[in-house]
């Protein structure tokens, strides 16, 4: 994530903000921050685009947006170079973080958009079955706001709105101010290959620019970011009435069982700890393992972490801090933590003398006393403390008021897949981490503070749609049965047929159901 500092007005009087990168320092670009009114023009416009958008028959919108897979993978040098100018994430971490990703959003999506949206029938049950038919056509909602984060800049905006566009519906993007380049490509690929510009558009800006898109008349808000900013938004969109789905912050457990398999444990702590990082909202924050292998655990993340490489260019493992406002808050959480005796393994202090780096450090004696296991970090990190069992494990990864995913470390699947269950989390990876988002067939949202609704999965395109059922007369009759005037023989009717359908052997046999 770019530094970003405030710069002159424009003559005009706009807002401008430079934008540098956090690892070198070096200026990246700017930008103008879209204020209220052109915010409403977008919107505007949007609204007029959608409805032409719309009428474009689905499989020839599932075949244009298609088209941006050969251009992610054409151009994919240069989203790589905006992404680690502005991010300062590794090149590997760009490739299978951001296009790999990418390209996959856009292959799923429009592979099932034929099935997921076309006009569906339905059978009806009971009394109604042989009078009338039931079909689904899932409208579009119309313009759609998708509002992003700064850890997976590109990724997190092209998932959305590929899902978004393809429903039928215009999108208005509003990246994360610092990283703004690299969420406005994913506005430029889908023009490229063919939508509309006034179907997918950018809006570039803050907290301002945020809430006039929230409240700006949008049919429905995908936002990914704080709890903070995220319960701001579930209060405006009530206000309207429109849905809106939040993926907010995590402080995702790892559970280590006794019968785990420690090698692959301790690289896979470490590489959900570190990934991006640690700028990952289902990443590893705090690790719970059982005391009788916690010392080869410890040993085996110790001389792993001891072993990283961070700072620039392709020979590094870890990579710059995203933003100079996260730095403060990993640092304050190793303080707190070492104040409380916590014992710092390896790392445990920035590196600022070229960018904003943060040794990859490995923390234990950690308890939940502590910031450390209690706040989100979003810093490379590896926290650990031990737990007697299993079922102590469990109390304390329950123990927090995000909710968003954590994984479960056992050679013994039937067991895993128990202690998931059990888990108070949105989803949960047996032996592995971090991957639920990466798995669209696979709906993906937190409980508790990490967020309302959830993205992805088989409905993942039906969630920009209103399901708007259409019922259809069998037969062609002058009038119901139950149409004025009621009389007696009306009366008898329905109670016959309550008596035949709902008193008897048919009920028991589910004929109607």
């Amino acid at each position: 994530m770019a530094i970003v500092e405030p710069m002159s007005s424009t003559p005009e009087g706009r807002r401008r903000l430079a934008i540098r990168s956090p690892a070198t320092r070096q200026p990246v670009g700017e930008i103008v921050v879209s204020s209220p009114a052109d915010v409403a023009e977008a919107i505007a416009g949007a609204r007029d685009a959608q409805m032409e958008w719309r009428r474009v028959p689905l499989a020839e919108r599932a075949r244009i947006v298609r088209g941006a897979i050969d251009l992610l993978v054409e151009k994919r040098e240069e989203v790589i170079r905006t992404i680690i100018d502005e991010t300062g994430k590794t090149r590997l971490e760009s490739l299978m973080m951001e296009i790999l990703p990418g390209c996959d959003y856009l292959n799923f999506w429009c592979a099932r958009a034929m099935k997921e949206l076309s006009d569906e029938k339905r059978r009806l049950h009971g009394y109604l079955r042989p009078f009338k038919k039931l079909l689904i056509h899932y409208r579009p909602l119309g313009v759609i706001g998708v509002i992003t984060p700064w850890n997976g800049p590109f990724s997190l905006a092209i998932n959305p709105m590929t899902q978004a566009v393809l429903a039928g519906n215009a999108v208005i993007l509003k990246p994360s101010e610092v990283a703004p380049y690299s969420g406005a490509w994913a506005v430029q690929l889908l023009r490229e290959a063919g939508v509309p510009e006034g179907v997918v558009q950018t809006v570039h800006g803050d907290g301002e620019t945020g809430a006039a898109l929230v409240n700006g008349g949008v049919q429905k808000i995908s936002f990914t970011g704080s709890v903070r900013t995220g319960k701001k938004i579930a209060a405006a969109c009530a206000e309207q009435l429109i849905p809106y789905t939040l993926e907010l912050g995590g402080k995702d457990a790892m559970i280590v069982c006794a019968d785990a398999d420690l090698e692959r444990a301790a690289g896979g702590a470490v590489f959900n700890s570190m990934l991006n990082t640690g700028h990952v909202c289902m990443g590893v924050e705090r690790i719970y393992v059982v005391e009788s292998v916690a010392d080869e655990f410890e040993e085996r993340v110790k001389n792993i972490v001891s072993g990283l490489r961070y700072g620039l260019g392709d020979d590094v493992d870890v990579g710059s801090v995203f933003w100079d406002r996260q730095l403060p808050i990993i640092e304050r959480h190793i303080e707190d933590a070492k104040a409380k005796g916590a014992e710092i393994v390896v790392g445990g202090e920035a590196d600022t003398t070229l960018g904003l780096f943060y040794k990859p450090t490995f923390v234990r004696k950690v308890d939940h006393t502590m910031e450390l296991m209690r706040e989100e970090t979003f810093g490379p990190i590896v926290s650990v403390m031990r737990v007697a069992d299993e079922e102590e494990a469990i109390r304390l990864a329950n123990d927090s008021h995000y909710g968003l995913s954590g994984s479960v470390w056992t050679k013994d699947i039937d067991k895993g897949i128990e202690i998931a269950k059990r888990l108070e989390t949105g989803s949960v990876v047996i032996n592995d981490a971090s991957m639920a988002y990466g798995a669209p067939e696979a709906p993906f949202g937190g409980l508790k503070d990490s967020g309302v609704g959830q993205v992805n999965g088989l409905g993942g395109l039906r969630s920009y749609t209103h399901p708007q059922p259409i019922l259809i007369d069998r037969w062609s009759m002058k009038k119901e049965r139950v149409w004025y005037p009621h009389t007696p023989e009306t009366i008898e009717e329905i109670d016959g047929m309550i008596r035949f359908i709902y008193g008897g052997a048919l009920k028991r046999l589910g004929f109607f159901s």
